[in-house]
């Protein structure tokens, strides 16, 4: 399915982008602040909702979203909605825009015109994108442009309760370490070895911890011949054509 053309131009995205820093947007909110938890930041400015402490808590949803499916999959952490400009606001400095890939073909400045409203807000601003077409690969790509230009982070999810998911997650990871959902590097000498051998395909997890029973040591194995590596249980020919092969390939290319 092709993408239709836009009447506005993806690269005029950040000239309508004008709106202020967060933190020049948090300041102009504590000096101007006629009421809790709204600001009008001059005339023809946008309104700033800033979130009371009791919402904290809570992924605040534009209404706008209410009826949406994925809402039934945020299970695991409260929501509510609140006057918010993004379709969802899951920390201080976090929000997240919604977007059928269906509903984009049909309204491409559906996109364009959330966007100018959002102007700079936040840091972290997650395009939340729900695959729900069978060719989405020329949306994709024009939804990617569109991300680069305007600093998002693209998401996407094959159904509304993935969707769901990655919202709730976003929001469950607010105040977490970044260090907790990095990989973390194998300590043990044993694991580290397995998870080597691991790496060339087509060994496999069983493969390695018989080579490593059977040779004792890495070293073992490295002068070993292919034909000896053949006959270590399970192995077969055919790994262990591959696994000689990679002992005795130059460890940098001439």
């Amino acid at each position: 399915m092709s993408v239709p053309n836009d009447s506005m131009d993806d690269d005029d995205l950040l000239a309508n982008l004008d709106m202020p820093s967060p933190s020049k947007m948090m300041a102009m909110v504590s000096e101007t602040s006629d009421a809790p938890g709204t600001s009008s930041a001059g005339e023809g400015a946008a309104t700033v909702v800033v979130r009371s402490v009791n919402k904290g808590n809570c992924v605040l949803v534009n209404p706008k979203q209410r009826g949406n499916p994925l809402l039934k999959s945020i299970q695991n952490i409260p929501w509510e909605y609140d006057d918010i400009v993004p379709d969802y606001v899951v920390g201080a400095t976090s929000c997240i825009l919604y977007i059928s890939m269906r509903y984009h073909n049909l309204n491409p400045d559906y996109i364009h015109d959330r966007l100018k409203q959002l102007g700079k807000m936040y840091e972290l601003r997650v395009l939340l994108v729900q695959v729900d077409i069978q060719e989405p690969h020329n949306a994709l790509k024009h939804l990617t442009r569109i991300c680069l230009l305007a600093d998002l982070t693209m998401m996407l999810a094959w159904n509304a309760e993935e969707a769901g998911k990655i919202v709730e997650t976003y929001k469950m990871f607010e105040n977490k370490p970044p260090d907790l959902i990095m990989e973390r590097p194998e300590q043990n000498p044993y694991q580290k070895l397995v998870s080597g051998l691991t790496a060339i395909k087509p060994i496999n997890k069983t493969d390695a911890m018989t080579l490593i029973q059977h040779f004792g040591t890495l070293a073992n194995m490295i002068d070993s011949s292919e034909e000896k590596l053949s006959q270590c249980p399970g192995l077969g020919p055919r790994k262990a054509k591959k696994l000689h092969k990679v002992f005795n390939e130059n460890f940098m290319k001439s």
